[in-house]
């Protein structure tokens, strides 16, 4: 019997282990040089934070001069967290963003109602520890346009993403493919190689693995991290 793997084009189980392309977004950006790195490494999406309790939370005003230096080059996501309407339309009226990244505890309900109020494409974040945290998939499934796994965060945490912890990837083998999904929590440029093979993610999402201190984005840590996800790729291909 002829093995089935064999008989599938090499190429494609390349394209299988490493989507190509693949989009990449650095999260947390509060600086034109940090927005700058970024841009010149290859970042399809640029994550702004709107969450006074996060050393990366930055002011609509600010970040609507920063989103300004994304056009055409990259997509900006206004990243929230059970944000009211109130807050929100001040965000979209102020930085206009491409896409709305809800990171709280938000319905499924509660997704449908900002699609329709802003007509902008709304990514879902799911913190996940263990299998049983995948249960809540197939509520968002088919209603936000992309989910996000992070990494539930350690107990008493005030921040639900951004805290640099990492789950087990192995436990989104299961996830059905078709399932637009990125990537998030505690990657950085030592394992991004470990996490692209296991999880095979369409996207990848990284803050804190490219700082030098809470909320301090590094010029070389994000240019180390372009590199890493490069070499993988190559690696990965040869």
């Amino acid at each position: 019997m002829t093995d089935r793997k064999s008989a599938i084009p090499r190429l494609f189980l390349l394209e299988m282990a490493f989507p190509d392309p693949m989009d990449i977004k650095i999260c947390g950006l509060k600086t034109e040089e940090a927005l700058a790195a970024a841009l010149a490494g290859g970042a399809s999406h640029v994550g702004f934070i709107f969450f006074p309790k996060s050393p990366r939370h930055v002011e609509p005003v600010e970040a609507g001069h920063l989103r300004k230096l994304t056009a055409g080059k990259a997509q900006a996501v206004a990243v929230t967290v059970d944000a009211d309407d109130a807050m929100l339309d001040g965000i979209v009226s102020t930085v206009a963003p491409d896409v709305l990244q809800l990171h709280g505890s938000e319905s499924a309900a509660r997704v449908r109602e900002l699609k329709a109020r802003y007509g902008l494409p709304v990514m879902k974040a799911l913190s996940v520890r263990e299998k049983a945290d995948l249960d809540h998939v197939a509520d968002y499934a088919g209603v936000a346009d992309r989910l996000l796994f992070d990494a539930k965060p350690p107990k008493g945490a005030e921040l639900p993403g951004g805290n640099g912890t990492a789950f087990d990837w192995r436990l989104l083998e299961g996830i059905d493919p078709a399932i637009p999904y990125m990537l998030s929590g505690g990657l950085n440029a030592a394992n991004i190689a470990e996490a692209l093979a296991i999880a095979r993610p369409s996207g990848i999402d990284i803050s804190s693995g490219i700082e030098s201190a809470p909320g301090v984005k590094d010029v070389r840590l994000i240019e180390a991290f372009f590199r890493a996800v490069a070499a993988a790729r190559e690696n990965r291909a040869a």
